[in-house]
């Protein structure tokens, strides 16, 4: 075995995983950690221990030497890849403040002032006011300083987990531009922090001083601590490599790195991207993310609540599959794949509108998910293959918007995340889009990808291209079916398409009159003290 091998961190949000490839992309060891250590102290709300993903992230790695597959000492490099947009509070002596904010948390505030004249005008005349409220009423920074003004008086460092992981290994405060998504004064078109005159200076409560430096992903930007070698196992010394968020290192994970090839990720969060070297807005005014390979961009269009709705069914519906899947080694979602074959492409006319969570403007932030067309031959199966099919019409909706954008069509795919992993899901997507679906070879897309950058910012590959091109491999292909790919065609454009236009009026009543809708059952309020 070759001792040119990568340790790639790969914290997302169900688990951590500590995954050692060599420069053929081999996944050659894996350990892997639950994070159930979630905190909901209000409706809507979610944190966590950032300690305890360090603990966890700990855990991980020292299983992997336990396992005796590698030894430490064969690692060239350790790479970090996170989920997006979690924050930590640190204060002077670097420790953390409070809970860090996880992405699919929903408090939000009140705007708090208008924007400088000038700003507020330009935002008005292009009809994007209400963007920048959201924006401003969405930003955790902004929440803490309103809601807990001591914590944020005492906050010397505001980071995303991955700045905050990087600082647990290296002791510097530093995070890639690959990393930057989330309510921060960040440029995306630059890459870097905003000029000090941005109106998003404006309306965040962070401080240039709170923020860290941003170097290019895959950067050197230290070695592991003395400190952090004992709490992990890994060689004091070892180079740390700046990796990206988990979306783009799964982009390049999965081989999309020209923008005619579009990388669906089935996980929580439902996304399409291509990989592009022109900044493209796929949305007026909303900008690309940096990719995973500097000097590119990533074109995304996100489902927040994507294949959470596959856990979501499986908690409210999916008690038979749940029994089968304690008495076996197999996964829920694997009995699930079962209902979608008792079902005809099409669910029999059942059609669902995939927004559990609202948008920032497609869609609204009014916005709810929607299902239509029930009859009395539908079954909770039809309802679990609606979900599927409602999540990919969704995603095709975001493929036409980025043709639309970039003038590029798209005409691969790669799909990569958890619920990749589901033929079933695998076929609609490929039939929905009318495209060939192709999986990686690799299920681990994300922390791949994180290696990737890894083996070119310690010089292993002679570039990113070339990286991708020896460690990123195809899998099994999906071809779509003529027949359901014209059946999907027609309900795409006839009814999916128009379902929202139709029922964002009812939504906008609903988004109005949610202050006034009551939160608990009257028993549970009767039982209150």
């Amino acid at each position: 075995m070759s001792d040119d091998l990568l340790l790639a961190i790969d914290n997302g949000t169900q688990s951590v995983r500590a995954l050692v490839f060599d420069l053929r992309g081999e996944l050659l060891a894996k350990s892997q950690v639950r994070l159930d250590g979630y905190q909901r102290p209000h409706p809507g709300w979610m944190e966590h221990d950032p300690e305890g993903f360090w603990q966890s992230l700990a855990q991980a790695c020292r299983r992997l030497w336990a396992d005796g597959v590698v030894r430490p000492q064969q690692l060239r490099g350790v790479v970090v890849t996170t989920q997006r947009a979690t924050v930590v509070n640190l204060d002077r002596d670097d420790r953390p403040l409070r809970p860090a904010i996880i992405w699919p948390d929903q408090r939000r505030v009140p705007v708090a002032a208008p924007l400088a004249w000038w700003w507020e005008g330009a935002f008005r005349a292009l009809g994007l006011r209400d963007t920048i409220a959201s924006f401003e009423q969405e930003a955790e920074a902004n929440w803490i300083a309103r809601h807990e003004p001591d914590i944020w008086k005492r906050t010397a460092k505001f980071l995303l987990l991955s700045g905050y992981l990087h600082h647990r290994f290296t002791g510097r405060h530093v995070d890639a531009v690959g990393n930057q998504v989330g309510y921060l004064p960040f440029d995306f078109k630059k890459g870097c922090w905003a000029g000090p005159r941005d109106w998003k200076w404006q309306i965040l409560a962070v401080e240039p001083a709170m923020l860290p430096e941003l170097v290019p992903s895959g950067t050197v930007i230290g070695e592991v601590t003395a400190a952090a070698a004992a709490d992990t196992g890994i060689p004091a010394g070892l180079p740390v490599i700046a990796g990206a968020t988990d979306k783009a290192c799964e982009v390049i994970g999965a081989g999309c790195v020209t923008p005619d090839v579009g990388c669906l990720s089935f996980g929580t969060a439902a996304t399409i991207n291509t990989t592009t070297p022109r900044y493209v807005e796929t949305l007026p005014f909303i900008p690309p993310y940096q990719a995973a390979i500097p000097g590119r961009y990533n074109t995304e269009v996100m489902v927040s609540r994507g294949y959470w709705m596959v856990s979501w069914f499986a908690e409210q519906f999916g008690l038979p599959e749940r029994q089968r899947a304690e008495l076996s080694e197999l996964p829920t979602e694997a009995f699930l794949d079962e209902l979608v074959a008792t079902t005809p492409p099409g669910a029999q006319g059942l059609m669902l509108q995939p927004y559990w969570n609202p948008g920032v403007r497609v869609p609204g932030p009014e916005a709810r998910g929607g299902v239509i067309g029930f009859t009395p031959v539908h079954t909770r199966a039809h309802l679990y293959r609606a979900i599927i099919e409602g999540l990919a019409y969704a995603l095709r909706e975001g493929k036409e918007r980025i043709e639309r954008r970039s003038g590029t069509p798209i005409t691969r795919l790669r799909v990569a995340g958890g619920g990749s992993q589901s033929d079933a899901a695998m076929q609609i997507t490929a039939d929905v889009f009318g495209l060939p679906a192709e999986r990686p070879a690799l299920y681990e897309a994300s922390g791949l990808g994180a290696a990737i950058l890894g083996s070119v910012g310690l010089g292993l590959h002679p570039g990113f291209d070339a990286a991708v091109a020896a460690m990123a491999r195809p899998g099994r292909l999906f071809e779509p079916v003529p027949a359901h790919a014209r059946m999907y065609d027609a309900l795409y454009r006839r009814v999916y398409l128009r379902m929202y236009k139709h029922l964002k009026p009812l939504y906008e009543d609903l988004h109005a009159l949610a202050d006034e809708l009551p939160r608990e059952s009257p028993q549970k309020s009767a039982a209150a003290p």
